[in-house]
């Protein structure tokens, strides 16, 4: 199958690109983020406990100690005490506010000069 033969959406074409800052987005992906790295802190502390025999133990508590791990974690980060979701998101706002500035951009053949619009010889 040839690929100039495949059809082409043109209104995703048409639509400009909405470059600016989505508070919302970033504010939940910061948390995220931070959620999910503390689970990743809290594993190795659950690896070495050994569950109750009495009322533990098998398959469904090996599922759901995941489940509760990433709760754990969640908890953790929405109480905003930790910090990391805060460092992430001024981080995701720089690189976002950089996106849009001309001298950040490259192209596939390396970095231009701004000034002259050249690409530059990195060879």
């Amino acid at each position: 199958m040839k690929l100039d033969s495949l059809p082409i959406n043109t209104t995703l074409l048409n639509k400009p690109l909405d470059m600016k800052l989505n508070m919302a987005a970033i504010d939940e992906t910061a948390r995220d983020f931070e959620a999910m790295f503390m689970t990743e802190m809290l594993k190795p502390m659950f690896e070495g406990i050994q569950p109750d025999e009495t009322f533990g133990g098998g398959k469904g508590e090996e599922v759901f100690n995941s489940l509760m791990l990433d709760e754990y974690g969640k908890t953790m980060a929405s109480t905003g005490t930790v910090g990391i979701a805060e460092l992430v998101k001024q981080q995701l706002i720089e690189m976002q506010s950089k996106a849009n500035e001309p001298e950040v951009a490259q192209d596939m053949h390396g970095p231009k000069n701004v000034t002259t619009g050249d690409v530059a010889d990195v060879r």
